[in-house]
């Protein structure tokens, strides 16, 4: 079973942000573990998970911080953006205020990644839908200004949560094909690597659609 750990071509670096009690460390606790959390606590800092995923038949390692959503936290999880190959962004759907503060939040992403970055917009908490205090076309058009892969997730269902992730290494994959992602740069957020009994992937697969 151990071995099956290495046997991967790529590394993915992600990073989960959005205010205090969205959901992150939720999320990504159902997205390794397949369970919900029902006592998350918040995160300290920054947290750590990750997970090897298949898409367009590579084997891929994703590497997942969950940053902090407290601003006294800001300075150090800003620290983590860079060289991160895709950001899930995370309100609330059902307070508003977290829905708000997106646009900080996207700010801070942009500035600090690389323009090739993913960034993956999540509306967390749809099974509170009688809470609801965002619209699903409000985050939709919001997503659309601003170019974002947009999806709203149940970290306690499990709705939408492992295609919000996968989604996003699709479209990073991607952009290792179509070359707008260059791997040789250390902002990339994607590490190279052969896969265990495998021949050294030297370049990029070639380029067109794999899914």
């Amino acid at each position: 079973m151990a071995s099956k750990n290495f046997n991967y071509s790529y590394i993915f670096k992600y990073i989960i942000i959005g205010d205090m009690g969205v959901g992150k460390s939720c999320l990504l606790h159902q997205f390794i573990e397949k369970k919900f959390l029902t006592d998350c606590p918040h995160t300290i800092g920054v947290e750590f998970g990750t997970r090897i995923i298949e898409v367009c038949g590579q084997k891929i390692k994703l590497q997942i911080w969950d940053t902090a959503g407290q601003e006294r936290f800001r300075a150090v999880t800003r620290s983590y953006y860079r060289g991160a190959a895709g950001v899930l962004l995370v309100y609330d759907v059902a307070r508003r205020s977290t829905f708000n503060h997106l646009q900080t939040w996207l700010n801070d992403a942009r500035a600090l990644t690389n323009p090739s970055t993913v960034i993956f917009l999540i509306g967390n908490k749809v099974d509170l839908e009688e809470q609801r205090d965002v619209q699903t076309d409000e985050a939709k058009q919001f997503a659309e200004q601003n170019g974002l892969v947009f999806l709203e997730t149940s970290a306690k269902t499990g709705e939408n949560v492992e295609e919000a992730f996968l989604e996003t290494a699709k479209q990073i994959f991607q952009n290792i094909q179509d070359g707008s992602l260059d791997l040789n740069t250390a902002e990339s957020g994607v590490q190279q690597k052969a896969p265990v009994g495998a021949d050294m992937l030297s370049k990029p697969p070639s380029k067109g659609g794999c899914c």
